[in-house]
């Protein structure tokens, strides 16, 4: 008798098991389950629809690189300069915030100079008017880390607008950023104490516009053309054109590379950047 009954038992938990089906595993059978397919990192209510995810939309990534460029925009002297850089963003959905620093060492004909250039601290945010066109809109700050003779010593403010239009792998991207440069101007002096020359600051507007392609799921690159006043109101316009590679090396690590040549006596004539990140 106690041998039948197991059996009993055993075959109506079977029976049971067998009519339980829940093909996403959120606890709601397949029957009455409004929301098939739900991730399974998801909270659901009664009817299978997520309430809450496990998964946070608080995302990080810190990235460090390396660059060179010769020649400066700056002195118009040839110079080889080397810089280390640092960054860290922050994403929370559509929002993002951005802090970056880099330490540089530079050496020309009879000049030489190392130390911080101007850091950043932004945040923008990220529209979607269409399926395939989103806007990113930026506010900045350059905090006062560069000191140089020419008086780079008051906080300057920049305002950026991005767009980018995807056709199917192809992408059309282009920007605009102003930037108010609050730097006190400079009178040069020479050895008898007459004034000489006066450095004048001004205000900036720079432009980008350029085309990408998404070559493999890892792999972007992309062409571009890139314009921008001087800070200075005697040195001409700073224009170059670059090229940018992006590869994801799995769901964390990431790889870029980029390349600038300058097209005006203005810029760096060869720029060279590689940096790793780590985006968690």
């Amino acid at each position: 008798m106690k041998i039948v009954l197991q059996i009993i038992i055993s075959i109506f938990l079977s029976s049971s098991l067998f009519a339980y089906i829940d093909s996403d595993m959120d606890g709601v059978e397949d029957a009455q389950d409004r929301c098939p397919n739900t991730p399974f990192s998801d909270l659901v209510d009664i009817r299978g629809c997520t309430k809450s995810s496990l998964v946070s939309a608080h995302h990080y990534d810190v990235i460090v690189g390396a660059s060179f460029a010769q020649s400066d925009y700056q002195t118009l002297n040839t110079t080889d300069t080397l810089s280390t850089t640092l960054q860290v963003d922050y994403y929370y959905k559509n929002f993002s915030m951005q802090a970056s620093t880099s330490y540089f060492s530079t050496e020309g004909n009879g000049f030489n100079d190392s130390g911080l250039f101007d850091s950043f601290v932004g945040a923008s945010y990220q529209f979607r008017p269409l399926q395939d066109l989103s806007l990113r809109l930026g506010l900045g700050v350059l905090l006062p880390t560069y000191d140089n003779s020419l008086n780079n010593n008051n906080t300057d403010y920049t305002a950026s607008l991005n767009l980018s239009y995807n056709i199917d792998k192809l992408n059309i991207f282009g920007g605009y950023a102003y930037t108010i440069i609050n730097d006190d101007n400079v009178n040069i002096y020479d050895a008898n104490t007459t004034l000489t020359s006066t450095v004048l600051y001004q205000n900036t507007h720079a432009y980008s516009l350029g085309l990408g392609y998404y070559m493999t799921q890892r792999l972007y690159t992309s062409l571009s053309y890139n314009a921008s006043d001087s800070i200075y109101e005697s040195v001409e316009d700073i224009q170059s054109m670059s090229t940018y590679m992006y590869y994801s090396i799995d769901s964390h690590w990431f790889l870029t590379f980029s390349y600038a040549y300058g097209l005006s006596d203005s810029a760096s004539k060869n720029f060279t950047s590689l940096r790793l990140g780590y985006f968690f």
